[in-house]
């Protein structure tokens, strides 16, 4: 690939995910009722989520990320904060990567803050980027997956489910995660 056609690649990538991520903006009420399905599909898919999820401080819940590329990729979605049965405040998570991504796909995403020291350092950053600022432990791609007891033990569990479309690559690495402001 010579440069000029990597750079028109580049740009084209950078357009559609600019663009996707003005096409997703939603009101709080349209995140509120599409973060209420995830948990939901989050709870079906394997019932001890919902024993896992309510012993959390704390609840991020990304009910739609798109994610595409051809080398170079990116990422958008937004959700929110959920503490108890409460949303809080409301989060963008976003990334980009250079490498083997290829396709456009979107899936789920649900952190739990289980304790109340991550929710904390989480709640007080201006922007968390996962595997900077902390580490995230992926328990499963697939909210199917069997838990691994060394795993639970960490203070930040990850999960990606219902992914939906076709790509080379899913992962919460390098996403950083940004409070928005939503209007009714």
């Amino acid at each position: 690939m010579t440069l000029k056609s990597w750079l028109v690649s580049i740009g084209v990538v950078a357009l559609s995910v600019a663009s996707s991520a003005i096409a997703v903006a939603e009101t709080k009420a349209e995140i509120d009722t599409s973060v209420d399905a995830a948990v939901q599909q989050f709870y079906e898919q394997r019932p001890a989520n919902a024993e896992l999820a309510s012993k959390a401080a704390g609840m991020l819940v990304f009910p739609r990320v798109t994610k595409g590329g051809a080398g170079v990729a990116g990422e958008y979605g937004e959700g929110v904060l959920r503490i108890g049965d409460r949303n809080v405040k409301y989060y963008s998570v976003e990334g980009a990567s250079v490498g083997l991504t290829v396709g456009v796909a979107q899936h789920s995403e649900i952190i739990l803050f289980m304790t109340q020291e991550a929710l904390n350092k989480f709640a007080k950053s201006k922007g968390w980027t996962i595997g900077a600022d902390t580490e995230v432990a992926v328990l499963s791609v697939g909210a199917g997956g069997a838990y691994d007891t060394e795993t639970l033990k960490k203070p930040v569990l990850g999960f990606i489910f219902n992914e939906k479309g076709l790509i080379g690559d899913v992962s919460l690495a390098g996403t950083k995660i940004t409070r928005i402001d939503r209007e009714g």
